[in-house]
């Protein structure tokens, strides 16, 4: 499927998705596209139930890609054993521990069901480095993280007035995380910004190609950042990007008609918004020959892949990306 697109660099296809929640998103419009390397930013189901990790399961084994990559999400709680035994603890009175088992499973179950899934070439990434040579000749270099900053009980969640180091190295390909950092495509629909400012700092110190994420359902949509030339002790939006060269690839305010559109920007927007369902996904190329090839350690395209939708409509659509990656030796 890939060619190499400069010296030793090699085009790369990716496939993103996040938060489908127990559904299976194969139920678009449009075709599964192939690709390189399918992603999946976590929260695979709504209640962290055995049922929904199959149904997801099933669902992205059907992705056409040689290498498909799974962090957990705050809901897959049942993947965080501290947390999921403290929850079967704080409810012990209540509940029926056979129940428990038959739906929610035994501590590790719903982990073995991914690493069962390694026959469909599916990888589960726990926190940290992981390292990988493709099968279109590229290696890739992914940090992953499931945590997310919160008050509440859910999996792989810290407090956010104790934060988090997330350890990721310039030189990394790709971050996979379950949030986002803060300021960048994290505003909730009440106006307020919900990503990690630990996650924004690091990022901003390591650079990497490519950034993709979700939680944040509302918040879907891409980015290319521009960096500033030296990363600052501590990173800010401020200090350390590049405004001028930085570029909103799309957003939901592209597609979905706002109240106060006139009736041609609206007409516009479903169109748009209905060819992009007919394909499938949307898609972005950021490659050398491209309109807006990625400088790497210069710019980082962040990927807001989030599929479930806060509003009564249909999924919001997989994003596919292709970037160059080096070449192995």
């Amino acid at each position: 499927m890939s060619v190499a697109a400069s010296p030793g660099l090699v085009k790369t296809r990716f496939f993103i998705i996040s938060d489908t929640h127990g559904d299976d998103f194969r139920a678009q419009d449009g075709p599964i596209p192939q690709a390189d390397v399918a992603i999946h930013c976590g929260d695979l189901t709504e209640e962290s139930k055995l049922d929904e990790f199959r149904t997801a399961l099933k669902s992205f084994a059907a992705v056409q890609a040689p290498l498909k990559l799974i962090i957990a999400g705050n809901h897959d709680f049942t993947l965080d054993t501290p947390a999921f035994k403290e929850k079967v603890a704080t409810a012990q009175s209540s509940l029926e521990p056979d129940l428990v088992k038959k739906i929610y499973g035994d501590y590790g179950e719903a982990r073995q069901l991914i690493e069962d899934a390694r026959s469909a070439r599916i990888v589960f990434l726990d926190e940290g480095e992981h390292y990988f040579t493709l099968a279109n000749g590229a290696t890739l270099t992914v940090y992953a993280s499931p945590f997310t900053p919160s008050l509440s009980d859910w999996g792989f969640q810290f407090h956010p007035n104790d934060g988090h180091n997330f350890s990721i190295r310039p030189g990394v390909d790709l971050v996979m995380t379950h949030g986002p950092p803060r300021g960048i495509m994290d505003y909730t629909d009440s106006k307020q910004r919900a990503g990690s400012t630990d996650l924004f700092e690091a990022v901003a110190r390591a650079r990497p190609r490519l950034h993709c994420f979700g939680h944040i359902h509302e918040g879907w949509g891409a980015k290319k950042v521009a960096w500033r030339k030296e990363p600052t002790e501590k990173p800010s939006h401020f200090t350390d990007i590049d405004g001028a060269g930085t570029k909103v690839v799309e957003t939901l305010k592209g597609l979905r008609a706002g109240k106060f559109d006139s009736e041609d920007v609206k007409k516009e927007k479903d169109e748009r918004d209905l060819g992009l369902r007919r394909q499938g996904c949307i898609s972005t190329s950021h490659c050398a020959g491209d309109e807006a090839p990625l400088r790497f350690g210069e710019e980082t395209l962040f990927v807001n892949a989030a599929i479930q939708s806060t509003e009564e409509c249909s999924l919001q659509l997989p994003w596919v990306v292709d970037i160059e990656l080096p070449a192995a030796d």
